[in-house]
């Protein structure tokens, strides 16, 4: 892997579930950061709280943005923004051209996922076949393990990149910095795992 490559991160603000019900939108953050820390820049965007919008908007994100020839890798803090707004990593990545990748701290209990979605969408059968869709791999780190879905790029690749960009903690320092400006800006000031 060439030395200098940038990553960009994403995560969404923190919201209460009473946001749910009002269909809020809520604050998503990219953190472009040419590894392992270096932060070269910032995109902010919103999605709707539950809604369908995640994997549009973030396309746009990625497509309007002057960074998008020089990333080599985007990260997502999980499969979703704002609560159930899945992210459809096969459509970013053809409308895109960047590879992409999902990572979580949890495996994921799609038992658990299929009984809330049911609980809540119509439109839950789609939801869950987004989530369960892509290469799933377990990359150790120094902590515990991370669950990643990717497209994209190969798995050497992606676990060099990961590996590199992850200075402390278990997640990579793009998702680590999107959440926390992304939960500072939201709050007035930072906090939760990062």
């Amino acid at each position: 892997m060439k030395k200098q490559v940038r990553v960009i991160g994403f995560d969404d603000s923190p919201f209460k579930f009473s946001d749910k019900r009002s269909k809020k939108k809520l604050l998503v953050i990219g953190v472009v950061v040419r590894i392992p820390a270096y932060v070269e820049g910032v995109l902010r965007s919103e999605v709707t709280i539950d809604g369908d919008d995640a994997t549009e908007i973030l396309i746009q994100m990625l497509n309007r943005s002057h960074f998008k020839k020089q990333l080599k890798l985007a990260m997502l803090d999980g499969v979703a923004l704002g609560g159930f707004n899945v992210v459809d990593i096969d459509q970013v990545y053809k409308e895109t051209g960047i590879p992409i990748a999902t990572i979580t701290r949890d495996a994921p209990d799609f038992d658990a996922i299929e009984k809330a979605l049911k609980k809540h969408f119509k439109d839950w059968k789609r939801r869950l076949k987004v989530m369960e869709t892509g290469r799933s791999v377990t990359i150790p780190t120094n902590y515990n393990p991370i669950y990643v879905k990717y497209k994209g790029i190969l798995k050497k690749e992606l676990e060099e990149i990961i590996k590199t960009s992850t200075v402390r903690g278990v997640l990579p320092e793009p998702i680590r910095l999107a959440h926390v400006i992304a939960s500072g800006v939201a709050k007035g000031e930072s906090y939760g795992k990062a």
